[in-house]
């Protein structure tokens, strides 16, 4: 890169012990890559007898995480209660997260039900996943309620660089009915910035790269093939400046980090070429990544990234679109999800069934385990956030919207007590745990949906 291609770097206040602005930033042309937390950051880095303050404390982080069509609930439910307890058939992927996640059982989305709406449960269980609101049945006027990851996010707006994100595997469709005369949109996203608009998740994983650590300025970005040089090629000078003046415990981390970075880029490039070699009359100019797992897991470390860097403190991701038909044939099923979800209990479709719920929570667990790998403070990226996942429904063969499936991990900072199933009387609202998170994450609100309070004994 050219002293010309060299943007003013964000990095003062680093010289001779000055301790380094949390929101310091590396920066070169178009390109803005946010730093992880290191002990230059603190607020009391000048000494070390200095005690800790309040404002030396993590922020919380929030990610919602949406699969449809339900599960086998026998496979799913676990054994015991409280702190006595163990983990399902199902679950069991998460076995090394077990003391950082909480299984909750009991909650419901009323909303979700039919009522005097008749059919079209999937779409109302997209809908009400996170925002615990009724959709009006239609399939051109759209009405549903703010999404709790966006009543965060809308509170949050300026301390990062993006209020949230919002990433998928499957494209969305907002025109036309997807399930019996309910909006498409009601179907794709899950994540609302008002009554009347849902936010456009992500789904090419170049873009997401693109928009972490993009500076946004058009006018400075190079053509496409110029802007894909690798994103530490770009920020070169600043970099190299910032590991001469930091010690070695943050040179570890930022060697951890540019590595981590870098690995991601190579993955994302591998994919790519794969699909320009399985399409060669076909122009894939960001790669889609047909593989579910790849696909999927390079979406997680983008949100690993965007946690580490602060880049956003919420995010949202929806493994597949709700009625999702998507054949999973690398653990054996052929057949499409929602097709035999409607199993009428015959056993071999609940058996294929049983494997894909297993195996999307394989997926869950990756994501955690990279969160706790990652050094955050005193604790890991994981200690300090609150990863949601589960579906809009229960049991998907009889479509119901109550004892929804429901994980939450991570701590919150300390302030969820984890390593627990807890079990609420049935037809808990969803909603009440979207308050109680709302208040960890700092941004309260007095209503989400049709709640009716915060969730008791979380913390």
């Amino acid at each position: 890169m050219s002293q010309n291609d060299h943007t003013p770097s964000n990095l003062s206040g680093t010289i001779r012990g000055a301790a380094l602005s949390r929101r310091s930033l590396l920066r070169g042309a178009g390109v803005v890559m946010g730093l992880p937390s290191l002990e230059a950051m603190s607020p009391f880095a000048r000494s070390a007898f200095a005690a800790p303050t309040p404002a030396d404390k993590r922020p919380v982080r929030m990610a919602c995480l949406f699969f449809p069509n339900g599960v086998i609930q026998p496979k799913w439910e676990c054994k015991g209660e409280g702190d006595e307890w163990e983990l399902s058939e199902t679950l069991s992927p998460l076995a090394s997260m077990k003391a950082k996640i909480n299984v909750i059982d009991g909650l419901t989305h009323d909303n979700g039900r039919a009522h005097k709406d008749g059919a079209g449960d999937h779409a109302r269980a997209g809908a009400s996943f996170l925002t615990s609101a009724r959709p009006l049945k239609t399939s051109s006027r759209v009405h549903l309620g703010v999404s709790v990851d966006q009543i965060c996010a809308q509170q949050l707006s300026g301390q990062t660089r993006l209020p949230s994100i919002e990433l998928g595997l499957v494209g969305s469709r907002n025109a036309g009915s997807c399930d019996s005369g309910y909006s498409c949109a009601y179907s794709s996203n899950i994540s609302w910035r008002n009554e009347t608009t849902p936010m456009a998740k992500e789904t090419i994983p170049r873009l997401a790269f693109e928009r972490l650590f993009g500076s946004g300025d058009t006018h400075e970005r190079r053509e496409r093939n110029e802007v894909r040089r690798s994103i530490l090629d770009v920020v070169s000078q600043d970099a190299k400046k910032l590991i001469k003046q930091v010690g070695d415990t943050d040179r570890r981390k930022l060697d951890e980090y540019f590595s981590g970075v870098r690995e991601l880029e190579i993955r994302i490039e591998q994919a790519e070429r794969a699909d320009r070699e399985a399409l060669p009359d076909l122009e894939v100019p960001y790669g889609r990544v047909e593989a579910f797992r790849e696909h999927a897991r390079l979406m997680f470390d983008l949100m690993v990234v965007a946690f580490q860097t602060d880049a956003t403190r919420v995010a949202t991701f929806m493994l597949d679109n709700a009625g999702g038909n998507r054949s999973y044939t690398e653990v054996g099923v052929k057949e499409s999800h929602h097709g035999i979800s409607h199993h009428r209990n015959d056993p071999e479709l609940v058996g294929k069934l049983e494997k894909i719920d297993h195996y999307l929570v394989e997926q869950y667990a990756y994501f955690l385990e990279k969160l706790d790998a990652v050094a955050d403070g005193d604790g890991t990226l994981l200690d300090n956030s609150m990863i949601l996942y589960g579906s809009g429904l229960g049991d998907g063969n009889r479509h119901t919207h109550h004892d929804l499936p429901i994980v939450l991990a991570g701590g919150a900072g300390g302030q969820i007590r984890t390593g627990r199933r807890l079990k609420y009387e049935t037809d808990t609202p969803m909603g009440n745990l979207f308050l109680s998170m709302l208040e960890m994450m700092g941004t309260p609100a007095e209503r989400v949906g049709d709640s009716s309070g915060r969730l008791t004994g979380l913390s």
